[in-house]
C-alpha cells in the first residue's frame, strides 16, 4: 500500500463559521441539482413513452450494478473522514485510500440523514483513518535448498569431465 499525505480542511467537531465561498458552493450546489432533477425528469418522460427504451435503460444499469459490485474494496484501502457539512451537522464518509480528501473523491456534497436527505456541500473535512488495518506483509517462503547429488551422479559427471579433459588434451597436443 502505498502511502498518502491526507489533508483537512477546517476542524468539523470545533465551532465554524460558514464563508461566502461555503454560501456560494452551496447555491451553486442547489442550482446543479435542480438542473439535473429537470433533466432526469425529461429523459424519465420519454422512457415510459417508449418501452424498448425503458427496457435498455433497465439493462444498462443492471450491468452497471454488477461492475460496481466487482470493485468492492477491502476495509484497509478505505479511508473514513469526518465532515461538516453545509447546515453545520457532521456525518462520517468514506473513499478509496488514495484520495487526499472527500472532495476530490467526488464527493463534494453529501446528503444529510439528519436534514431529511437534502444534499449538503462539505464545509470541513479531516481524515479519522483507515476503516479496517492492512493485513501483515507475507514473508515469502524461501526456496528449498538445492538437492544434494548421490555418490553416482557426481562419479558419473567427474568421467564425463575426465573424458572432456582427455579430448582436450588430444586437441592440442596434437
Amino acid at each position: 500500500m502505498r502511502e498518502v499525505e491526507y489533508r483537512s480542511s477546517g476542524v468539523p467537531l470545533e465551532e465554524y463559521e460558514l464563508t461566502p465561498r461555503d454560501h456560494r458552493r452551496q447555491k451553486q450546489s442547489q442550482e446543479s441539482s435542480a438542473s439535473i432533477r429537470r433533466q432526469v425528469e425529461e429523459d424519465n418522460a420519454k422512457c415510459r413513452a417508449d418501452p424498448a427504451m425503458a427496457e435498455r435503460r433497465r439493462q444498462a444499469f443492471e450491468n452497471v450494478a454488477k461492475l460496481m459490485q466487482s470493485f468492492k474494496k477491502a476495509d484497509h484501502e478505505i479511508m473514513r473522514w469526518r465532515v461538516r457539512l453545509y447546515c453545520g451537522h457532521i456525518i462520517e464518509t468514506a473513499a478509496h485510500y488514495t484520495y487526499t480528501d472527500p472532495i476530490d473523491a467526488g464527493g463534494s456534497r453529501k446528503q444529510c440523514p439528519e436534514c431529511g436527505g437534502a444534499w449538503q456541500t462539505i464545509v470541513a473535512f479531516e481524515p479519522i483513518g483507515l476503516r479496517g488495518e492492512p493485513p501483515e506483509p507475507r514473508v515469502p517462503t524461501p526456496p528449498p535448498p538445492p538437492k544434494k547429488p548421490t555418490r553416482a551422479e557426481l562419479e558419473r559427471r567427474v568421467e564425463t569431465l575426465e573424458k572432456e579433459n582427455e579430448r582436450l588434451r588430444a586437441k592440442f597436443s596434437g
